[in-house]
């Protein structure tokens, strides 16, 4: 059973590395005209970068840089903390849900996911994958226990469980229980059912905000 079991574990990671290199250079280049049109938009909307990356955590622990289209005014990581009593989420994480700290094309692409877009970029580059838990920031994890840590057993991913399950209307721990699940059960049917209900979800979202 044991030996069943590691080929089957081996012939997963192994798939699901190859489908993620093609799906993302796939998706890349499919999404060219969208990432030149909401360039344009974002760049109008306040004259500031297009794109904003930002430290993560990854598989083990270990860091890495996330790519995404910047959705927020360019100081918002300094007014970060002035927020933090608005928090409305438990658990270490945050998030409101009328952030002053979103633009108005950043509020479109947050709705519609498309601000996770250049994400297919860090799947290329293999510090992430299509479907896994979402890649938490250094200062969450400092707040985790030794249950929320399993969430880092596996690479992050652009899309999992918790985005297609209710998102920002799930609190901390149900999202924790969440990408357990995930982790546990993990198939490729699983990637395909979570990755055609994200498209669902992009063209009618859910609770993202």
């Amino acid at each position: 059973m044991g030996k069943h079991s590691d080929i089957y574990n081996n012939f997963y990671l192994i798939s699901k590395r190859l489908f993620d290199i093609v799906a993302s250079l796939i998706a890349l280049l499919v999404t060219l005209p969208i990432t030149l049109i909401v360039s344009i938009c974002i760049y109008l909307d306040d004259r500031g970068p297009i794109f904003y990356t930002q430290k993560r955590i990854g598989k083990n622990g270990e860091s890495f840089k996330i790519y995404k289209f910047r959705s927020m005014y360019k100081d918002a990581d300094d007014r970060k903390e002035q927020l933090t009593s608005q928090n409305e989420i438990n658990g270490a994480m945050f998030k409101m849900s009328n952030d002053p700290r979103v633009t108005r094309v950043g509020g479109f692409i947050r709705r519609h996911s498309i601000d996770e877009l250049p994400q297919f970029l860090n799947v290329l580059i293999g510090n992430m994958t299509i479907v896994g838990p979402r890649p938490p920031l250094p200062e969450e994890v400092d707040q985790y226990n030794e249950y929320d840590k399993k969430r880092l057993e596996v690479r992050p991913g652009c899309t999992g469980l918790w985005q297609v399950s209710g998102r920002n209307a799930l609190d901390f721990d149900k999202m924790v229980e969440l990408d357990i699940y995930y982790i546990q059960r993990a198939s490729l049917s699983l990637d395909i059912k979570i990755c055609l209900k994200t498209v669902w979800i992009m063209i009618s979202p859910n609770e993202a905000y």
